[in-house]
């Protein structure tokens, strides 16, 4: 029986094949850790958090809906999943608070330990100045500083609440 295959399917084939042995040689002899590199390649295409939509014309834009991606981007910079050093900023509940999680670099076979958890209850901007400080001036991923900032400002910009004022006049004339 012989049985066409488009040469496009086998590259993809041969290529899925590879970093799948390459994947189980790494597990073979580094049981704890697998290089994000790896992760990615394995990730990028085809993923529980890929969100596909189609921007202007024919070009196709990715997001993702990972839990630790600041820009929700499905790029290897800001993935949550081939990173070893993530942050995450969040609501915090009912209250006016924002959570800011890190990763622990060194429990990542411990997925219940693997975040440092800080809740923010101050003003933006001293929260502001605590982010910088998490993210930046640590040293931990200055790279991301801006997509902190931003993700910030995003989510307190979220919690707070509508003014309740006077109502605006209806400026035009009664038929």
């Amino acid at each position: 029986i012989c049985v066409f295959v488009p040469e496009f399917l086998l590259t993809q084939i041969t290529r899925f094949a590879s970093a799948v042995i390459r994947l189980e040689a790494v597990l073979r002899f580094e049981m704890a850790s697998v290089p994000g590199d790896l992760i990615w390649e394995i990730v990028k295409r085809n993923n529980a958090f890929l969100v596909k939509e189609f921007g202007n014309g024919t070009a196709m834009v990715q997001f993702s809906k990972e839990k630790n991606n600041l820009y929700n981007v499905n790029s290897f910079k800001h993935s949550g999943l081939a990173n070893k050093k993530t942050i995450s900023i969040q609501p915090g509940g009912k209250d006016l608070s924002v959570v800011l999680a890190t990763t622990k670099t060194k429990k990542h076979s411990k997925p219940a330990k693997l975040f440092h958890r800080s809740v923010m209850k101050k003003e933006f901007r001293k929260m502001a100045k605590a982010v910088v400080n998490q993210v930046a001036d640590n040293y931990y991923r200055p790279d991301l500083k801006e997509a902190a900032l931003a993700r910030l400002s995003a989510v307190h910009r979220s919690l707070r609440v509508a003014k309740s004022g006077a109502k605006k006049r209806n400026r035009q004339a009664q038929k």
